[in-house]
This record gives C-alpha cells, sequence and structure tokens, in this order.
C-alpha cells in the first residue's frame, strides 16, 4: 500500500520506518529540510534501538523515502498518517496547531479519496477538528460544500475520511512496540476506511487479532486513558515507597508482594525519581484540561501530578539531609540524564530537576549518559558548576558521592571496589533501587535508596 506519515518526529518516523518494514512504499513529510536531509542519508535525528537499520534498509530498498514537498506527500498515499506534535500549552491543553495545519495542507492538496489518520495523540474531539479543517480547504479552491457528520465527506466528489489510530509505544522499545503491537485501537466509522486499515495491519497481526474498532471519541479518549492509569500507577508507587521509609518496611519485598497477585500484576511498580519525557506529564495535563472543559475535575489525576513533582525532588532531600542546604564544595556524580533508558529524551526528565537543584545550592557535578549527553547539554545549558564527562568512571573521580538517575544497563554491576577507590566518601543516592542494600553495606558503602530501610 501507499502511505504518507506527515512529520518526522517520534512518532511519525517510527510510524513510517515499521509501515515500509512490512512492504508498504512510505513517504515521510517534514517541514524542516534538515532534518529530512539527514533522514536522507540513512542518519536518524532521535536514539530508539533498532531504528537506524529499518530506515537505511528501506530507504535503500527504495520502500522508504522523505520529502519536504507537501503536494508530492499527498499525493503519493491513500493512507495519510498525521505524526506530528502535540505539544502542552500554557493551560495544559494538547496544542492542535500542527495537526490542524496538517489537515489544511491535505485538503488544499489531494484530488483523490484520501483517509487521513490521526496517529499523534489528540484530546477528545480532535477527529471532528480535522475533518472541518479539510473540508474547509476544500471549499477554499472552490469545491463548496461542507464536511458530513459521518466518517466520510464529499466535497464536489472528493471524498475523505478521518480515522483515530492512537500509538502506544514506549520509547526504548518503540520499534518491537510498532512491529508486535499488543494492541491496535481503531476509531473509525466509515467501512472503506475500516477495510483499509485492517488490510495495512493484517501483517502486524498474524498470530492473533489485535484490532480494537470503535468509534472516533472512544479511541481518543483510549490513547489518554492508558497513559493516565500508567502514570498513576507510578505515582502510587512513589508515594508507597516514601511511607515504607518512614515505617521500616521494604518497598522492595512489598512490590514483589503485591505484583505476584493477577489483578494488580508487576508494570510500572518500580519506585524511582518520577516518570517524564514526552507523554505521561502532558497526557495527564490534557485530560485534566478536557475534564474540565466537560465541567469536572479529576481529583486522582491531579494527585497523581502533584506526587510526580514531589518525587523528583526525592534524592535532593536525601542529599540535603546528609550535607545540609549548602553544598558549596561539594562535588556530585550523576550516572544518567534521559528520562528512561535506551532513549536520549530530557523532556521533562527528573535529571533536571536534580541538576537545577543542586546546582543551585552550590554543588558541582560531573554528569554522564550513554545517549543523552548532547540532548543533556542543551537542555542544561548555563547550568554553573556543570561538567559532562565521558564515562561512568571519569564522573566518579573526586565526588562526594554517587547519584544514580537513570537505570541503564552499564550501571547495574559496576566495580564497586573500583568505585570506593575514587569517591571521597563510600556514599550513594540511588533513584532507582538498583543494587543490594545487603551487599553494599557488607562492602563498606553508605548507600541511600528509594523506599527501602537503611
Amino acid at each position: 500500500m501507499k502511505v504518507t506519515v506527515i512529520g518526522t518526529g517520534y512518532v511519525g518516523l517510527v510510524t513510517g520506518a515499521c509501515l515500509s518494514e512490512m512492504g508498504n512504499h512510505v513517504m515521510c513529510l517534514d517541514i524542516d529540510a534538515r532534518k529530512i536531509a539527514l533522514l536522507k542519508e540513512g542518519r536518524i535525528p532521535i536514539h530508539e534501538p533498532g531504528l537506524e537499520d529499518i530506515v537505511r534498509r528501506n530507504a535503500a530498498a527504495g520502500r522508504l523515502d522523505f520529502t519536504t514537498d507537501t503536494a508530492a506527500a499527498v499525493a503519493h498515499g491513500t493512507l495519510q498518517f498525521i505524526g506530528v506534535g502535540t505539544p502542552p500549552d500554557e493551560d495544559g491543553s494538547a496544542d492542535l496547531r500542527h495537526v490542524l495545519a496538517a489537515a489544511r495542507e491535505i485538503g488544499r492538496h489531494m484530488t483523490d479519496y484520501k483517509v487521513v489518520v490521526d496517529k499523534s495523540t489528540v484530546p477528545v474531539g480532535t477527529a471532528d477538528k480535522v475533518r472541518a479543517a479539510i473540508a474547509a480547504a476544500l471549499a477554499e479552491r472552490g469545491a463548496g460544500g461542507t464536511a458530513a457528520a459521518g466518517g466520510t465527506s464529499a466535497v464536489s466528489g472528493l471524498r475523505f475520511a478521518v480515522v483515530s489510530n492512537p500509538e502506544f509505544l514506549k520509547e526504548g522499545a518503540a520499534v518491537e512496540d510498532c512491529m508486535r503491537p499488543d494492541r491496535i485501537i481503531l476509531g473509525a466509522d466509515d467501512e472503506e476506511a475500516i477495510l483499509l486499515m485492517r488490510a495495512l495491519y493484517t501483517p502486524f497481526m498474524r498470530n492473533h487479532e489485535r484490532m480494537f474498532v470503535m468509534d472516533l471519541r472512544s479511541a481518543e479518549f483510549t490513547k489518554y486513558a492508558a497513559n493516565a492509569m500508567l502514570a498513576t500507577r507510578i505515582s502510587f508507587m512513589n508515594e508507597l515507597a516514601l511511607l515504607a521509609e518512614r515505617v521500616g518496611a521494604d518497598i522492595e519485598a512489598v512490590r514483589r508482594g503485591i505484583g505476584a497477585d493477577p489483578r494488580i500484576g508487576t508494570h510500572f511498580l518500580y519506585p524511582g525519581t518520577g516518570y517524564g519525557g514526552s507523554c505521561f506529564p502532558k497526557d495527564v495535563q490534557a485530560l485534566q484540561h478536557t475534564a474540565r472543559e466537560a465541567g469536572m475535575e479529576l481529583g486522582v489525576l491531579r494527585a497523581v501530578e502533584a506526587a510526580n513533582e514531589r518525587q523528583k525532588q526525592v534524592l535532593v532531600t536525601k542529599i540535603v539531609e546528609h550535607f545540609g542546604e549548602d553544598l558549596s564544595g561539594r562535588t556530585f556524580a550523576l550516572w544518567g540524564l534521559a528520562f528512561k533508558p535506551n532513549t536520549d529524551d530530557m523532556r521533562e526528565a527528573p535529571s533536571r530537576v536534580i541538576v537545577r537543584e543542586l546546582a543551585r545550592r552550590g554543588a558541582a557535578l560531573r554528569a554522564y549518559d550513554p545517549v543523552a549527553m548532547d540532548e543533556a547539554a542543551r537542555a542544561l545549558e548555563g547550568t554553573p558548576r556543570l561538567a559532562f564527562v565521558p564515562n561512568q568512571a571519569a564522573a566518579l573521580e573526586g565526588a562526594d558521592a554517587l547519584v544514580l538517575v537513570t537505570e541503564w544497563r552499564e550501571f547495574r554491576n559496576p566495580d564497586f571496589d573500583a568505585m570506593k577507590a575514587a569517591l571521597v566518601q563510600p556514599l550513594i543516592f540511588d533513584g532507582r533501587n538498583q543494587y543490594d542494600p545487603a551487599l553494599l553495606k557488607s562492602l563498606g558503602f553508605d548507600y541511600r535508596c528509594i523506599g527501602r530501610p537503611r
């Protein structure tokens, strides 16, 4: 099938690459000429395991192309995926400017039937706005007419359908999630569009049916509901961890105990420094904004957001309790900067809060991350006394303590003897509970983690 993907950010690029991997002819459109030139050279602007190989392989096979030519991109695919960014607005709502601009461009250039697929994370009711934007662009061309209430609109012989197909991609595992999805949500009320989408996704469902077809608004809501549920689990577990410290319980033992209950399960029960990234923070805010527009408040999500902001400070609190408020003359090694492993994404990363708060108190910082150094340098530009070092060992040299922020695999089994020799004192603040407290104690470390008795 011929597919166009508008936007070569995280969602758009992964979607386009994986669709081409299944034999489709995909054209990815972006207005950023620098990014398109980079992609044409076989290089990708984000870190995502396995993605670069797929892009290069399918580009070489002629199944994946990149362009800044809007007319050519709209002409290429019957299926037009909109995968542009929806950043949070000042009031917490999702900014739909890029989504609606893409819809208008489709309306301005389309000459035959199109299925317009909202792949971006968008609030309930966006499909109606996309449909209206396309119809308005067609009307501006002198075609006249208005969008019909259903999924297909006929304007002077030009028909189109709008479909909601939200993504469920985990950064660091996005290629696997796309190639072997646990579910495919399809919001549509046009039978032709549903048939085309089924044909597109059939190769992804060879083992068992994974597609759930529903109305447009329910599909849009499903994405936000999923992320809000996961964010809630994280914040609730983090609050339990703080309570466990106060009452002398071990949150890791508690996690294993409750995770064995099949009604609860084991996922997203790991206490830490709070969630970050491009999805959970903005989606929790956007769902609350949707609720306010509907005349209600989501008290649980308000608490989830507040708990998460507090959790980003938990390591700083532990450090201040040990060293005092004035950290002048102290140096801290930071292992991990990205909001999670296997990505270079620094958006809403807990490390940003930790670095800012320690630097504000006068500390010097020596930071290392396996892949996020460039992004971190941009995100933390201007932070005083912050140095980026080439490896984890270099971060430790002369540091008063290690602060572990992101649970990269290479941090899981370090040389503790070398660590002890490099640090001014054998002190670790672990925001991810990576190590065994009994082992660290036997090795002479002062080990401070999340929700576990010292």
